[in-house]
């Protein structure tokens, strides 16, 4: 019985990753139009708050409550304009932290594709550019300045807002 549900299950899988919705594209996504510059000379920065997953230290003792639990986002892929892969990023700064890496990249335009909330994926071009640093925020948890524009503003299809549009000018 064991042999039969093994092969089940090697027939299942194929079947369900093709059935897998395609990642939900968005607008280009840019540096914010305040002051904000990256910490790498010659290029700018990318930081995105992708989707939130639950870490714990129980060793798998079986969640006897032992294990700390806390939360990360999840890792993500840059790609260039022509499709190529750049960077598979590791979306943590620390064993316990929060944070999302901070990416340092030449300027010019890429693609992330990542994980949001819900687990629900999606395609945001970026725009990177020199001494300035783009935030895309995919964990739901970021809201523009009171007063801001739509019009400044990428939002997912839930309306919830993702980050700046690319086409923004800086403001001092």
């Amino acid at each position: 019985m064991r042999i039969n549900t093994t092969f089940l299950l090697l027939g299942v899988i194929p079947l369900w990753v093709s059935c897998a919705p395609p990642p939900i594209a968005l607008a280009p996504v840019g540096p914010g139009p305040f002051a904000g510059g990256s910490s790498s000379i010659g290029t700018g920065d990318l930081q995105v708050f992708s989707g939130l997953v639950e870490e714990n230290d129980d060793q798998n003792q079986e969640g006897n409550g032992a294990g700390r639990v806390w939360y990360q986002h999840t890792g993500y892929d840059i790609y260039d304009a022509q499709g190529e892969l750049v960077e598979r990023v590791d979306n943590t700064v620390g064993h316990y932290a929060i944070s999302p890496r901070l990416v340092s990249l030449p300027p010019g335009n890429y693609t992330v594709r990542a994980r949001a909330s819900d687990w629900v994926r999606v395609k945001v071009p970026v725009i990177i550019e020199r001494g300035r640093t783009t935030t895309v925020h995919l964990d739901e948890e970021w809201e523009p300045p009171a007063g801001t524009p739509k019009t400044e503003v990428v939002s997912a299809p839930d309306g919830n807002p993702v980050g700046w549009r690319a086409d923004l000018p800086p403001k001092r």
